[in-house]
């Protein structure tokens, strides 16, 4: 398929700056291929979830890289493949070989909850994708099972085997502590991250739906305290990726420990991102409702200029923060449905 060669926006342009109203630079997008996922995580997908995006609404593949060209051209370098679970879309390296060739890319990588990586680590590591985010909340299989509904823990940890096979170094476990579920396997993980090298990254349960809101998530500020006594922590200095997470690091073992807090210590104001849902509208928010419909601009065979036009006024919605804690009705979306 053949796309519109605008001369106000030629392919070797240099990157231009996208900032919203805010003066925030938006260097980071999100990219959901798929709303669909083979398990169905507690604070996630309810159990029983049925109304998923009719497939004829998808992006195509070709849609998909035609935005990010356009937010490359527009400053934005980082991008990362999500769902629901991406790898349970088809030919998903070809998306990420399409993706990593654009000019002004500069970092792609890939979240999923790793029980199809056995068989897709070594494609995607070919196609260019950099970078790791492996969901996983906990080592105890019966844990895993009540979290996930699915008995899915050997198919992760064979997967993070595999992915390592294949070259990712770097490997970020998220995990998402509960209270009474798997708080009590905190040091657990960390020791299975110290001794395979993988980076831990704690998130707190943000209230998406009704799924989310009835998760009793830890407050991470609370517990980093005493895992920077436990663990010798201190600051990192090395950005890894980027998200909101803040780093740290235990000298003598390496080990490094990621604290993602929106809750109890939003990060709104250096917010650099937003997220391209799979039917193709941009959600400026997590925990607000401003959107942008792109997908009937692409179907009506609009223009790379009127494309880019869409793009920047879609980041003049994008709200100053959200409103978890103060309005958490608002939420009302599941997390796969907004691209996680």
């Amino acid at each position: 398929m053949q796309f519109p060669n605008d001369a106000l926006s030629p392919a070797n342009a240099a990157p231009q700056q996208l900032v919203d109203r805010f003066g925030r630079s938006i260097d980071y997008l999100r990219v959901s291929v798929t709303d669909r996922c083979d398990l169905r995580c507690s604070y996630c997908i309810p159990k029983g979830f049925r109304d998923f995006e009719e497939p004829e609404n998808w992006l195509t593949f070709d849609e998909v890289t035609r935005v990010v060209a356009a937010f490359a051209r527009l400053g934005t370098s980082r991008f990362r493949l999500t769902g629901g679970e991406p790898l349970l879309r088809r030919n998903l390296p070809d998306l990420a070989r399409r993706i990593s060739a654009l000019p002004n890319v500069e970092d792609l990588s890939l979240t999923t909850n790793g029980t199809q990586l056995v068989k897709h680590a070594q494609a995607l590591r070919d196609a260019g994708v950099m970078r790791l985010n492996v969901s996983l909340d906990s080592l105890r299989g019966e844990c895993v099972e009540q979290i996930t509904g699915s008995d899915s823990l050997q198919k992760v940890l064979d997967g993070l085997r595999t992915a390592r096979e294949a070259g990712f170094e770097r490997i970020k476990i998220n995990m998402v502590p509960m209270q009474g579920v798997n708080d009590g396997d905190i040091d657990a993980m960390v020791a299975f991250c110290m001794e395979n090298g993988f980076v831990l990254r704690m998130i707190e349960a943000m209230p998406m739906g009704h799924t989310g809101q009835e998760t009793r998530g830890l407050l991470l500020t609370a517990l980093l305290s005493q895992l920077e006594k436990k663990y010798a922590l201190v600051p990192s200095t090395v950005r890894l990726g980027g998200g909101p997470a803040k780093y740290w690091v235990s000298p003598g073992t390496g080990f490094t420990l990621g604290l993602i807090t929106p809750i109890s210590q939003h990060f709104c104001e250096t917010c650099n991102r937003v997220r391209l849902s799979v039917d193709g509208t941009l959600y400026m928010c997590l925990g607000q409702e401003e959107s942008f419909e792109l997908r009937p601009l692409l179907r009506a065979g609009c223009s790379d200029a009127e494309l880019e036009a869409a793009i920047r006024s879609a980041i003049e919605l994008k709200p100053e923060r959200h409103e978890f804690v103060e309005r958490p009705e608002k939420s009302i979306r599941f997390m796969s449905m907004t691209g996680g």
